[in-house]
């Protein structure tokens, strides 16, 4: 009988909690976080291990660039499901962003956590598109002395083109144009064009040509056949 009482005294309190998660997800969903932020907290107090609302919520801190507390949720939840690829990834990017903001020397001691997250996405999901991406900006953006490397650029943009051709095209036009080869740029970007099609690709395309080649017409007729070629799919 105490154990019925108890549950109908809580009955209330559970539905309300529940309302909250249920309110605040869709909130999210809207991409309204200031409002869905507080609501998806209060639920995390009587659902601590709730992970869907963990990730809410740090994708939230991520999203405002508060990225103490987003390292924390990230890192809660791979405490809680280590199997989990993308808590693997979103938590080498947080840490990735924070490492940016620090001293040099802190800086330093970050960038090996920031990197086997995103080596342990990919172990766990070996089709980890978004982390082969986050792992060739790591290695351009570091000096060699500090594990920067173009031959391991390469090599993941390699493994995205046996998974997603497009991904493999535009990484490699990346990598080039990074490295000023614009020659080479231009021709894997166009790849990317012919065998994706996506808005993407072409406002890819369309941005080297615009700010790396200073060819505005060049991008305006990226454009302009972007522009056609979906009027005659729409008709």
């Amino acid at each position: 009988m105490k154990k019925i009482l108890i549950l109908l005294l809580l009955f209330p309190i559970l539905i309300l909690a529940q309302t909250n998660f249920v309110k605040g997800e869709k909130l999210f969903k809207e991409e309204k976080f200031d409002e869905a932020q507080p609501l998806l907290e209060d639920y995390l107090k009587s659902n601590p291990y709730h992970l869907r609302t963990l990730e809410y919520l740090g994708d939230i801190a991520g999203h405002n660039k508060v990225w103490d507390k987003s390292i924390y949720y990230y890192k809660k939840l791979k405490t809680l499901k280590p199997a989990e690829a993308n808590y693997f990834y979103k938590y080498g990017g947080v840490l990735g962003m924070k490492s940016l903001e620090v001293s040099k020397i802190k800086a330093l001691g970050m960038i090996g956590e920031v990197r086997s997250s995103f080596e342990k996405a990919i172990e766990l999901n070996p089709k980890h598109i978004e982390a082969r991406w986050a792992l060739i900006e790591l290695n351009l953006q570091l000096p060699g002395i500090v594990g920067g490397s173009e031959s391991k650029a390469i090599k993941y943009s390699s493994e995205l083109r046996e998974l997603s051709p497009v991904d493999g095209y535009l990484s490699r036009g990346h990598i080039e144009e990074y490295f000023k080869r614009y020659s080479e740029a231009e021709l894997q970007y166009k790849r990317a064009v012919l065998i994706g099609g996506s808005k993407i690709c072409y406002q890819t395309l369309a941005d080297f040509y615009k700010n790396k080649m200073k060819q505005p017409d060049k991008a305006n007729k990226v454009w302009e056949e972007y522009k056609n070629k979906n009027s005659k799919v729409i008709k």
